[in-house]
């Protein structure tokens, strides 16, 4: 891990050294478009789809007729999502007593356009670029189901997940969407090693970007095209762990989930897990997409003023399922339960509050700590009187980090990891 760490790391710095360099190749935008855009997102605008920052708590379960979000193919009923504007958020406490894996039925959507329909007996992978020994190289379906299988459990989480707390929480003001803690899955993905289809295309010693590209429909953001959603991985990592995969908890994927074939990128940020994969560009030298400037990279006070390095691997997070506002009784023992993740390192440890963080003590853990997926955890709590009251949970992972009391702030509202204050009354 710590290896990876190290690599990550020189890779991130390099990037920036060759992006201020104009050393890079921007993948089909002038990089003029890229500097503009890059400006752009140092300017915070209000989270989208929340009026204000009350707006942005998700609601608990409802008996309102299944919300409709553009583009997206699954039921949406509103006692597992929350709808934001073409995203669909899992509801927490949905998750209570679901095992460690997600069903389809509740994964999150996060969608930049809409969900595409494919027939996968007509899909086609293409791999290309200046860092093969070749020409392209062609996947059909079939041919890819073909090659070595492997299974990996691993969660997908947005790079904004607990957005929203940087408003409500913080007073600060982001962009994005609003979203609180369920941008995130845990499933058990089948499919093929991305460094398996890249060696049989040929790969080379000069290859230094792989670029996967989505079938879904061009992004067009403040009247620029920024064409399909992209986002180039460094070599060593598409090598590494990254998957192709076509089947999503021993089903073939769902057509919200990338089918029939998409990246799974364990422990990095969402936007690298590319849905309905089309081709993949290998390259000799550096590029760059709006997908790694100006977005998915941290601005702001607190960060470089040209921006941080893009974002790599996810933050620690924990969450209760368990609704905002619950009502719970008192003086009678009452079940916690939650969950925690860390893209660093397994979680080692969780410890609860029950008084807003005066006191603490750890939690049950009910999982095996693994890399890539989430720990269940669970304490009783007997609330001693009437009124409102604050649960804390806080994480540590086997990297040593613990959950901080406040998040570094930036204007895109990535990578919020801190302690989330949850409320609920007693009766």
């Amino acid at each position: 891990m710590a290896h990876h760490a190290l690599s990550e790391s020189a890779y991130d710095r390099r990037r920036l050294r060759q992006w201020s360099r104009g050393e890079a190749r921007g993948a089909g935008l002038h990089r003029r478009e890229m500097l503009g855009l890059l400006a752009a997102a140092g300017a915070s605008l209000p989270l989208a789809g929340a009026a204000s920052g009350a707006a942005a708590a998700a609601p608990g379960p409802s008996s309102a007729a299944p919300a409709a979000a553009p583009g997206i193919v699954k039921p949406l009923p509103p006692e597992l999502f929350t709808v934001r504007g073409t995203n669909a958020e899992t509801v927490f406490s949905s998750l209570r007593g679901t095992g460690v894996l997600t069903p389809a039925d509740r994964f999150f959507v996060r969608n930049h356009t809409v969900t595409p329909r494919i027939d996968a007996a007509g899909w086609e992978l293409t791999v290309w670029g200046s860092g093969l020994g070749g020409g392209p190289v062609r996947f059909s379906y079939d041919e890819l189901r073909a090659l070595p299988a492997t299974t990996a459990t691993a969660f997908v989480e947005c790079a904004g997940n607990g957005r929203s707390f940087y408003t409500t929480q913080q007073g600060q003001q982001v962009s994005g969407t609003a979203w609180t803690l369920g941008a995130i899955g845990v499933a058990r993905w089948r499919g093929v090693r991305l460094g398996e289809v890249l060696r049989r295309a040929g790969v080379t010693r000069h290859a230094v970007d792989v670029l996967p590209r989505g079938l879904d429909d061009e992004v067009v953001s403040a009247g620029v095209n920024l064409g399909r959603v992209r986002r180039p991985l460094p070599l060593a990592k598409a090598l590494d762990d990254v998957l192709l995969a076509y089947e999503m908890n021993g089903e073939p994927l769902p057509p919200d989930h990338g089918h029939p074939v998409r990246l799974i990128v364990p422990g990095w940020v969402g936007i690298s897990s590319v849905k309905w994969v089309g081709d993949i560009e290998v390259s000799d030298e550096p590029l760059y997409t709006p997908w790694n400037t100006d977005m998915y990279r941290l601005f702001g006070p607190e960060h470089p003023p040209q921006g941080s390095a893009p974002l790599t691997r996810q933050t620690l997070k924990s969450a209760f399922e368990l609704d905002r506002d619950a009502t719970l009784p008192a003086r009678r023992p009452v079940r916690l339960t939650g969950r925690s993740w860390s893209g660093a390192a397994p979680v080692r440890e969780v410890e609860i509050s029950t008084d807003g963080g005066a006191h603490w003590r750890r939690a049950r853990l009910h999982d095996v700590p693994r890399p890539g997926s989430w720990v269940r955890w669970s304490a009783t709590w007997v609330p001693t009187a009437p009124g409102p009251a604050v649960l804390l949970a806080r994480a540590t992972d086997r990297a040593g980090r613990t959950q901080p009391d406040v998040s570094v702030h930036n204007t895109q509202g990535y990578l919020f990891d801190a302690v989330v204050r949850h409320p609920v009354t007693v009766v």
